[in-house]
């Protein structure tokens, strides 16, 4: 547990300083306007504007908000997520299937079931056509009426 708090507690949010911190949730909380922020930090509003634009200053904001989510979110998300796996459509179950298999990190954006099938299939033709050529090589699949494939795509190039 300690060193999950350490790793939570790494990163731009947490190389700011308390004054850019609390410039970066307040503007978060999304409850008060970039001029009342400077106030309250006392500063003026093109400090805070100069801020906003610095690389790390919004990568400590997109950090702040992944970490708020999180701990306020992911876990009644989640709960909620497994409760429509029994919803009664089945759409509604296969896309709340696919998404938590997404978060866990088995199944990528680029990817579905369907999708995952086809890639299961080609390489298992592939294997298939792998072991067949090693056949012929070593004359296992010799028989008078075999017909020899030849690959002459990359001996085209070559000319």
């Amino acid at each position: 547990m300690k060193n999950r708090r350490k790793s939570e507690e790494m990163g731009p949010f947490y190389e700011l300083n308390k004054l850019k911190r609390k410039a970066v949730i307040m503007l978060f909380e999304d409850s008060l306007t970039d001029e009342e922020i400077a106030k309250k930090l006392r500063r003026v509003p093109s400090t805070l504007y100069e801020w906003k634009k610095d690389p790390k200053f919004k990568a400590a904001q997109e950090q702040y908000k992944r970490l708020v989510v999180k701990k306020d979110f992911e876990s009644k998300a989640l709960r909620e997520l497994v409760n429509l796996l029994n919803a009664k459509s089945e759409m509604v179950r296969l896309q709340t299937a696919i998404t938590i298999l997404k978060m866990s990190g088995m199944m990528s954006d680029n990817s579905t079931p369907e999708l995952d099938k086809a890639k299961v299939r080609k390489a298992n033709a592939e294997a298939d056509i792998a072991r067949w050529r090693a056949d012929e090589l070593t004359g296992k699949n010799k028989a008078d009426d075999s017909t020899v494939l030849v690959d002459d795509i990359g001996d085209a190039e070559d000319e």
